[in-house]
């Protein structure tokens, strides 16, 4: 590691030492956290607490999730619940710029940070993520997941899950949006406060455009479809309706 700079060569030592001495630790950690057969039921007491719809798997759109994946979890459908590829280029980053600026968080891991770890995955925490997040996933499927995570995730502010958000910025359901507002959707989920349209609609819009590149890129949709959505607002006029159907 000399190649790296003194302050990334100490980071990097430091987590290879946590990863050391974790290591032994694993089968304990395993055995004493939940075994994540209620995370259905934690998912629907976190979506009551918000007074926001639980989504069924087919009622998530099938662009909105391939944003999301786009954009957040590239190997979401073959990963088992911790992305070792994301990890390993998080690392790498980290090491090289000496700061923990990129977690490699998964949407399993993201989901279980909300539903078990009351939405911090700092230190310690994050080991937790990791192991219950692949306990998660030996309950249930990648369909069920993503509805859970676009349900109860944080999606501006004091606002929580994609169907209250669709309300209140396309005054739109869900099943009823363009690209470009599924695109949306997908980036502020990763800074809820910070890419909120109705409060910062530049870093919105721009987050819109960089989910709308990912998704070219990964050819979900044309070039020609992205400049569509990137010329549509980025609001709806007027009040938010109370309901939307």
């Amino acid at each position: 590691m000399s190649w790296l700079p003194v302050p990334a060569q100490r980071l990097a030592l430091t987590l290879i030492a946590l990863v050391v001495l974790a290591t032994p630790s694993a089968v304990t950690l395993w055995v004493s956290t939940p075994s994540g057969d209620d995370v259905q039921q934690r998912v629907l007491e976190a979506t009551k607490g918000h007074g926001v719809l639980l989504l069924r798997e087919d009622e998530v759109p099938p662009l909105l999730a391939d944003a999301v994946v786009a954009t957040e979890d590239e190997r979401f459908y073959s990963h088992h619940g911790m992305d070792t590829i994301g990890l390993a280029r998080a690392f790498v980053y980290d090491a090289t710029h000496g700061c923990f600026c990129q977690g490699g968080s998964t949407i399993t891991e993201q989901l279980v940070k909300d539903v078990y770890l009351d939405g911090s995955n700092e230190g310690f925490n994050k080991i937790v993520d990791v192991v219950m997040a692949l306990k998660v996933e030996r309950v249930i499927g990648k369909k069920r997941i993503m509805a859970d995570y676009l349900s109860e995730i944080t999606t501006g502010s004091n606002r929580y899950g994609v169907s209250a958000a669709a309300c209140a910025y396309f005054h739109q359901p869900l099943s009823r949006l363009t690209i470009g507002q599924y695109a949306l959707l997908a980036g502020v989920t990763q800074a809820p406060s910070l890419y909120d349209p109705t409060v910062n609609p530049g870093l919105a819009t721009d987050r819109r455009s960089y989910v709308l590149a990912a998704m070219v890129s990964h050819n979900l949709i044309t070039p020609e479809q992205a400049a569509i959505a990137n010329a549509e607002p980025i609001l709806a006029q007027g009040a938010a309706p109370t309901t939307c159907s």
